[in-house]
């Protein structure tokens, strides 16, 4: 498994003050996602959970519906120079009668940590494909249950403790329980790797959830949520025009600026309750 942090040597200015000392970094690297042995995706990612990393990307992409439709996942024999496993590429094998993806030229895309898959599909075809639509789920969180989120979520980055360089995504329960936490240079990583752990346990859909992502919510991280069928996403940050309009459409309640106490409601406000 690949290193998650790594050390360097910076110069540290203070004031007028200059001195030497080491610094701790978030590690990013590629990772090859093969289907059947042939290439699909390549992401920009903090290794740890790339099974989860792989499995979720495959179900919000619409590959896969459940961890039924995966027979196998495995790392590659992929070789660094001095002759190491990277463990930078992963090969799925879909199980029988799964439907492979194509790998035309058309379906080999490049993900980057921060911007995902964007605007490769409409929204129109996003709120048709998913199979888990999370319009009827009438889950109900209170805002003051979710205005503690952020602390939750916030309190169990250890990766960011020590790099201040990664965002995190959290599956919580309608009560605040924190399910799971994944850390990832890139936001649609850590919410893949959180599918993924869902995938992996046979609860998706996941229906009467909450999902938080640590910053600002754009239409990829919106479609990830829909194809999974999450109910409720909020957020730390701003949603983009194009998350609010998608949200709206597939009836997903969409949060923004879940922070100190206060949020604003996008769409869908009936799940949630404010405080009497």
């Amino acid at each position: 498994m690949g290193r998650v942090t790594t050390r360097v040597r910076i110069t540290r200015l203070t004031g007028q003050q200059c001195a030497a000392s080491p610094d701790t970094l978030a590690v990013e690297e590629p990772l090859e996602i093969r289907v059947a042995g042939r290439p699909l995706a390549v992401t920009m990612r903090t290794p740890g959970a790339d099974v989860e990393l792989a499995q979720g990307f495959l179900l919000t992409e619409g590959f896969i519906t459940d961890r039924s439709d995966v027979a196998t996942v495995r790392y590659c024999n992929s070789r660094a120079a001095e002759g190491t496993n990277t463990y930078n590429v992963l090969d799925v094998d879909l199980a029988p009668g799964v439907t492979p993806p194509e790998t035309g030229f058309e379906r080999n895309f490049y993900t980057t940590s921060s911007c995902g898959v964007c605007g490769k599909a409409s929204l129109e075809a996003i709120t048709q494909r998913t199979r888990h639509h999370p319009s009827a789920d009438t889950t109900v969180v209170t805002s003051a249950v979710l205005t503690q989120l952020p602390d939750t979520l916030r309190a169990a980055q250890k990766v960011f403790d020590s790099t201040g360089g990664l965002h995190a995504a959290g599956l919580f329960t309608p009560q605040g329980e924190l399910l799971v936490i994944r850390e990832d240079i890139g936001r649609h990583n850590a919410v893949d790797k959180v599918i993924g752990w869902a995938v992996e346990r046979q609860r998706i859909p996941l229906f009467g959830n909450v999902l938080l992502v640590s910053g600002r919510v754009s239409f990829e991280l919106v479609q990830k949520a829909v194809m999974a069928g999450v109910p409720i996403l909020a957020a730390v940050s701003a949603p983009s025009s194009l998350a609010v309009d998608l949200a709206g459409d597939s009836g997903l309640t969409l949060v923004g600026f879940l922070r100190a106490g206060t949020m604003n409601v996008y769409t869908h406000q009936d799940r949630i309750a404010p405080v009497a």
